[in-house]
């Protein structure tokens, strides 16, 4: 399973319904959940919150601006890889205040997309879209160019 796990909900209905395509996009490789957690505006009870969603063997990924950056191959692969000793990755999405060290020191690896900073709902459309072209790169799908 992926599950991705987000502060706050997402409002404006194009975002919305970028999220909601590529969800049903990814839903025809693999089971894919999101979690929408209060935005506390404390990183110590996002924290509490985000970690009750997070299983013992899950494979975090912080998504972070310090994070390790890859192209879209190199995601493919890390997906591809991480499935054969791991049955969920959880992908975490913090709040404009980042993440709490504790969800960084649990966190097997680090991400980053970009060092732009991006509005949280476009991002989460992003961190969608290249689920789904790992899927198809590794299905050797046409898509990814």
């Amino acid at each position: 399973m992926i599950k991705i796990i987000c502060s706050g909900k997402i409002k404006e209905k194009y975002l919305v319904d970028l999220i909601e395509d590529y969800k049903v996009r990814i839903a025809k490789y693999h089971k894919i959940e999101i979690v929408e957690i209060k935005d506390e505006n404390d990183l110590i009870k996002e924290k509490d919150n985000i970690m009750k969603h997070i299983g013992n063997d899950d494979y975090v990924v912080a998504c972070a601006i310090n994070g390790d950056k890859m192209d879209s191959v190199d995601f493919s692969r890390f997906i591809d890889k991480t499935f054969v000793h791991s049955s969920t990755i959880d992908f975490i999405i913090g709040s404009s205040d980042g993440l709490h060290d504790s969800i960084y020191a649990r966190a097997n690896k680090r991400l980053s997309f970009s060092d732009f900073t991006m509005p949280h709902g476009l991002f989460r459309g992003i961190l969608l879209e290249q689920i789904y072209r790992a899927f198809k790169i590794n299905n050797n799908e046409t898509y990814h160019k």
